[in-house]
């Protein structure tokens, strides 16, 4: 079953602002991933083609990294998982620019149980997160998306298991 997953937000800032963002992933000082409420995402050796890291069960391989323009990662796991998941960064205007991940796979088998009942809901709710982070990074008045129950509930039951 093909799954794609857009999430964007206009940036009311310079693509370079913005660009300062995406090549902060997976870094000590990462500006960009939710770390504070989310597994980190991690890569041994950084942003670097054919690396290979993640965040918890999900793993891929980045497949084309941009700097300050748009990274790609390849699905590794979990089983099930085919495809891609990618940040791109576009300029709008002067002082607009545009962040977007858009993830583009498919899935099969217990892939498709796993995202539709667990991921699909963690994944948006992270995004969500995520972008709040990267346009945090301008504001006074910070943003902080709320959680449906399902991931309140979601994340409680992963909690116990660890």
């Amino acid at each position: 079953m093909k799954v794609t997953n857009i999430h964007k937000r206009i940036i009311n800032q310079q693509k370079e602002n913005i660009s300062i963002i995406l090549d902060s992933l997976s870094s000590s000082n990462d500006q960009l991933w939710p770390k504070e409420k989310w597994p980190p995402m991690v890569f041994k050796n950084g942003l670097v083609e054919g690396a290979t890291g993640g965040h918890r069960p999900i793993r891929y391989s980045i497949t084309q990294y941009v700097p300050g323009s748009s990274i790609e990662f390849n699905f590794i796991k979990p089983d099930g998982f085919k495809g891609i998941h990618k940040f791109e960064i576009t300029e709008i205007e002067n002082d607009k620019t545009e962040l977007k991940h858009t993830i583009s796979m498919t899935v099969s088998g217990k892939g498709m149980l796993t995202w539709y009942l667990a991921i699909k809901w963690l994944h948006d709710a992270l995004l969500e997160d995520c972008l709040d982070k990267a346009e945090n990074n301008f504001l006074t008045e910070k943003i902080n998306s709320d959680w449906n129950l399902w991931v309140l509930f979601l994340r409680r039951v992963l909690r116990k298991k660890k």
